[in-house]
Order: structure tokens, then C-alpha cells, then sequence
């Protein structure tokens, strides 16, 4: 695996690396010990799966509220992805500021987003896979959202008019009513 860390700490974009022959590849998709060395061994407890039919799909931005955050590690299986993700960590210095990763199956690549941050997807191509694992659990009532396009974040997407968006994701709140929402931010 290689290992490297984004613009936020804690943030890190891994690449696998298959094992090649005739019958196809092998590769490892987690190592404890590996990723202790970069503080990353969690304690995964769920693992969710989001298939997307149509490019240009958007899904966020969400996150949970406390004691619910939690960190994910997220890949895709099939086709691509532009996942962004946004710190909503209370008293960062980056609260606020996104970054983003193209994720495919073709580059085996996958994100680590640690606990306090939002995070969304516009799938690249049509039937796209994506695998989630948590380091918390699911909680309908600590689940919220951001909206996708909010001028006050300006993630710069791949699309300006998604092909397909949920009404919930459509009606998220802004930046700012998150802010007063949750008193400044996430406690992590």
C-alpha cells in the first residue's frame, strides 16, 4: 500500500497495490499493521455499500452529529467517483475548507476521512460501486447534511446540474445553518 497524507491531518488517500497473473489480482484492502504505523487501525463496525446507476449521481454532503461522527474509509469497486469531503471539526483551522480525490476501481485507490468531516460523491460513470466502512454506527437521529453546492464551501464539482439527486440531499441545510445548528461545529 501506499500511503499519503491529504491537506487535513488525519486525511489520507491510500493506493493498493494488486498482485497480478493470469487469473486476475489479489490485493489487501486493510492492514492493521500498516495502518497503525499512521494512526488509522480503527475499530470498523459497519461496512455499507452505495451503488449509483447514472453518471453525475450526487450523494451529500453528510456526516453525523456527536456522540455519532464517525470516520470512514471508502472505495470503490466499480466505476469512478469525485468524493469530496469537508471539516466540520469545531475549532479547526481548516473548518470549512474541502478537498477532494478521484476514486476508481481501475486506480485501486481509497480515502480515509477521519471523525468530523462531511463527505459527498458525483459518480464519473454509470454504475458505480462504492464500499464504506464506520468506525461508529448509523444513527437516524445524529444524521444530517450539507448542501452539495453551497457557495459558502465552493467544492469545485465535476457537474453543475447533478442527473440524479435525492430530495433530502436536494433540501440540505447551508454551511452556515450548520454552523448555528451545532454551535460552531462538530466536538470530535
Amino acid at each position: 500500500m501506499k500511503i499519503k497524507e491529504k491537506k487535513f491531518g488525519g486525511l489520507f488517500e491510500i493506493w493498493l497495490e494488486p498482485h497480478e497473473d493470469e487469473r486476475g489480482f489479489f490485493m489487501r484492502t486493510n492492514d492493521e499493521k500498516v495502518f497503525k504505523e499512521y494512526g488509522l487501525n480503527k475499530n470498523w463496525v459497519q461496512e455499507s455499500e452505495s451503488f449509483s446507476r447514472f453518471k453525475g449521481t450526487v450523494r451529500g454532503m453528510h456526516f453525523q452529529y456527536p456522540p455519532h461522527v464517525e470516520a470512514k474509509a471508502i472505495r470503490v469497486v466499480a466505476g469512478a467517483t469525485f468524493f469530496a469531503f469537508v471539516d466540520l471539526r469545531k475549532n479547526s483551522p481548516t473548518l470549512g475548507k474541502w478537498d477532494s480525490a478521484i476514486l476508481s476501481a481501475e486506480k485501486k485507490n481509497m480515502i480515509i476521512i477521519p471523525r468530523g468531516f462531511a463527505n459527498g460523491t458525483c459518480t464519473l460513470s454509470e454504475n458505480c460501486t462504492l464500499i464504506y466502512k464506520m468506525d461508529n454506527y448509523f444513527d437516524p437521529e445524529s444524521y444530517d447534511s450539507i448542501k452539495w453546492d453551497d457557495p459558502d464551501v465552493g467544492i469545485v464539482w465535476p457537474i453543475k446540474n447533478p442527473s440524479v439527486i435525492s430530495e433530502q440531499d436536494g433540501k440540505a441545510q447551508s454551511f452556515k445553518e450548520f454552523l448555528k445548528k451545532s454551535g460552531g461545529g462538530l466536538s470530535v
